[in-house]
């Protein structure tokens, strides 16, 4: 990372000491883990509720770092010839020096948010512009305040094209991740229920996801899934420029799948982008070409048009998209055969549009159907409306088997909604699970996990590999 020590001291004011031990020419990285400082590089000690990273300046300044910044309010002494700058806030100067990189690197840069799949959407991007060259994108959970900054940092100039996925827990989040960034080009996946206890209103997960148009370039571009009214009504008011709506249309035969208020399956003819997607043949046609769906369900597919847009944007031809090769992390859209038994493993985290997509794509494969589900958190005053939506759509669906996991009142109230099911069971862990699993289970079956983040299905994983493997 080249920077001169005038730009730094035009952000922060006047470096200490005055006498520099060094013109601050070329960073060679920016760290906030003192333990992995290099010669050369430059510290940013972030504080935290449990943790203060003022207190390693001395080992960072041993370990070789040659400048840093230090909050007005830290109480730790500078190492002695320490070159530095006092900040009001250690954080902010983080995301400041990945902006002057961003600005240094002059590549596109592709934002994505939304209430869920974000992560899904970052990947499919990746690979959809991969004939580009080099793609930087982000990494496991690094779509947040540090996050971003970090995957920013990480860019070089030999990269055709970064893709950064942003998070929230709270208005105003993702303006500062836009200021960061400056995206040329702004993917919104969906405004749903995610943070509803956060947040209050849809209409205010709405706002804080528009956010992401903060600082998007005035060039640039909006992709955003057709006949969204809420993004509709909310983006104005952030964004004036262009906007590319993206639609699918199923046009498979499978007469199992929902078309209800969660998982809306629209016609939508009039989008900038239309697909149409055969889920029997796994295969999504966009104008004259056909794409094979890396990851199964309507959902996914309206995830891959998303990053086709993007791709179309930055002049990808489609006759160079080849095969999407989507590696996600564990807990996401991740199938897995287990003996003779399919497991559609979603133990990551749970939102109301996750669960619904999930439940379509377990009954939309032959076999019989079986989940296991946990609760849906932040989802403040409407939660129980929320669980109890999801109730009537298993019962719609008739699948053959359910566990509830967890002790609360919205779990409960689901089973008293599904006690006609023909196998139904609440228990207070996922390992209770497993035998009862052991028992229902037999081979060709088809079952998901689908849970909030703190529930731990995933700790149902091993036990179910050593019953049917």
């Amino acid at each position: 990372m080249e920077l001169k020590l005038a730009t730094l001291n035009l952000i922060w004011g006047e470096a200490s000491p005055s006498r520099a031990k060094a013109q601050l020419q070329k960073i060679g990285q920016v760290f906030i883990d003192s333990r992995k400082v290099k010669p050369g590089s430059f510290f940013v000690p972030l504080v935290g509720d449990n943790f203060d990273g003022h207190a390693f300046l001395n080992q960072a300044y041993e370990k070789g770092a040659q400048a840093t910044v230090v909050a007005k309010t830290s109480k730790y002494a500078v190492p002695h010839g320490l070159l530095h700058w006092v900040v009001d806030d250690t954080l902010v100067a983080f995301q400041q020096l990945a902006q002057l990189h961003r600005d240094f690197l002059a590549v596109p840069v592709i934002a994505v948010t939304g209430s869920v799949g974000k992560t899904t959407t970052r990947e499919l991007i990746r690979s959809a512009i991969s004939p580009l060259g080099r793609i930087l994108a982000s990494n496991n959970n690094n779509n947040n305040d540090v996050g971003v900054a970090l995957t920013l940092l990480r860019g070089e100039r030999s990269h055709a094209a970064i893709v950064v996925e942003m998070g929230m827990r709270g208005l105003g989040e993702i303006s500062r991740l836009s200021a960061c960034a400056k995206p040329d080009i702004a993917v919104i996946t969906n405004v749903g229920t995610a943070h509803l206890g956060r947040l209050g209103s849809r209409e205010n997960i709405a706002k804080a996801k528009c956010e992401i148009t903060s600082f998007l370039k005035p060039t640039g571009s909006v992709v955003i899934p057709y006949g969204d009214k809420l993004i509709e009504e909310v983006l104005p008011q952030f964004w004036k420029g262009r906007i590319i709506r993206v639609g699918v249309n199923n046009i498979s035969k499978d007469s199992k799948l929902s078309n209800d208020s969660l998982n809306t399956v629209g016609i939508s003819v009039d989008a900038d982008f239309c697909g149409y997607v055969d889920l029997d043949k796994r295969i999504l046609s966009l104008n004259d070409y056909h794409f094979e769906l890396p990851l199964e369900g309507i959902h996914n597919a309206k995830n891959l048009m998303l990053a086709l847009a993007v791709a179309s944007e930055l002049g990808v031809p489609y006759k160079q998209i080849n095969s999407l090769n989507v590696e996600l992390p564990s807990g996401r859209s991740n199938c897995l055969q287990i003996g003779d038994v399919t497991v559609l493993d979603e133990t990551y985290n749970a939102s109301p549009e996750s669960t619904s997509a999930s439940l379509d794509l377990l009954v939309s494969k032959p076999g019989r159907h079986f989940a296991v589900l946990g609760s849906m958190l932040e989802l403040g005053d409407q939660s129980m409306d929320l669980h109890l939506e999801i109730a009537k759509k298993m019962l719609r669906l008739g699948i053959d088997g359910l566990i509830l996991v967890g002790e609360n009142a919205e779990i409960n109230a689901m089973a008293k909604v599904l006690e006609e099911l023909p196998r139904l069971a609440v228990v207070a862990s996922p390992k209770q699970a497993s035998s009862l699993l052991n028992q229902w289970i037999r081979p060709g079956d088809i079952l998901l996990l689908k849970g909030s983040r703190s529930v731990g299905l995933e700790a149902l994983l091993p036990l179910i590999q050593e019953l049917f493997q």
